[in-house]
């Protein structure tokens, strides 16, 4: 081990390692970051703790100190991935701490946003729209986009939520499951959570559940949503049991914890009726009105016109 350690204090002696140490040591202090630091701060700052600061000096200065925008927190080169150093001075100590940089901050928030939509078999494409991009070109539209500011407006001045949100029906391909998308991305910046559900094979998926055992988790996982949106209702192959157990489970819990439901349909609320009354050959025109009392209770009827936009 002597050898060792006499061989280390023969380099550290020598020339040309104090030559190089001299040499980066003026390459640090010569820093204008570091320049700047010792200025701002030469009432406290002594000489010896300007030479004990060295190693902080070199690690500010080895790496960015503003963040370099490359698009991707993953191309970052600094010791803190996704953040940038700022030289402090704690009591006697120089030390270096590290700041989120815009990036990050920007990659967080719209990690945080999309953790807020939760999607049962919705199209990817639904989930990034956003009202600032949607054709303000119908009365219809613009009354939706008045009903969206006015419920978020509500969740930021009451802090409660609405009881009520919209039925939005109409032709094929006219943008009802955009603007479902849009609006769950509105709530999540203001971190509200929905869930967004593809109500065909939701219903579909929901029979296989029995099998393995996941029936009543995923009901209160839908059904206890903060903000629900059932997309295609109408379009589902009913039996009984998915009309008065599932739907109609789900949309009683909504209306007796007054939490509202977003609908898109092709069905007015008359057609509506009649497809949920009529299911395997049997008529069943009580059931089909207390699924469609609770609809109403819970919604806003508005009907979406205009031409397939899917066609162009």
């Amino acid at each position: 081990m002597e050898p060792i350690k006499k061989t280390l204090a023969k380099q550290l002696q020598s020339p040309s390692f104090k030559e190089k140490y001299e040499q980066a040591r003026q390459e640090v202090l010569r820093h204008e970051a570091v320049q700047a630091f010792i200025a701002n701060h030469q009432a406290t700052l002594t000489a010896q703790m300007i030479e004990d600061a060295l190693p902080k000096f070199l690690e500010y200065t080895s790496q960015a100190s503003e963040c370099c925008h490359a698009g991707s927190v993953r191309a970052c080169t600094n010791a803190v991935v996704g953040c940038v150093p700022k030289l402090v001075l704690q009591g006697t100590t120089v030390e270096v701490m590290y700041a989120t940089c815009p990036q990050k901050y920007k990659e967080d928030e719209a990690r945080a946003v999309a953790e807020m939509i939760s999607s049962l078999h919705m199209p990817r494409e639904t989930l990034s729209a956003s009202l600032s991009t949607m054709a303000m070109d119908t009365g219809a539209r613009l009354e939706i986009a008045r009903f969206v500011a006015n419920f978020i407006n509500q969740i930021k001045e009451t802090k409660e939520m609405p009881s009520k949100g919209l039925y939005i029906y109409g032709g094929f391909g006219v943008g009802k499951s955009f603007i479902l998308g849009a609006v769950a991305n509105e709530l999540a910046n203001i971190q509200v959570r929905s869930v967004l559900v593809y109500v065909p094979e939701f219903l579909r998926e929901i029979k296989q559940a029995i099998d393995d055992k996941t029936l009543q988790q995923k009901m209160d996982f839908v059904k206890k949503a903060p903000v629900l949106m059932l997309d295609d209702l109408g379009a589902e192959s009913l039996t009984s049991w998915s009309r008065d157990e599932i739907l109609g489970a789900i949309l009683h819990y909504r209306m007796a914890e007054g939490l509202p439901v977003f609908v898109t349909s092709n069905f007015d609320y008359k057609s509506l009726a009649d497809h949920l009354t009529y299911v395997q050959n049997h008529q069943e025109p009580v059931k089909a009105a207390r699924i469609m009392e609770r609809i109403q209770s819970t919604t806003v009827p508005i009907q979406l016109d205009g031409t397939n936009r899917r066609q162009y």
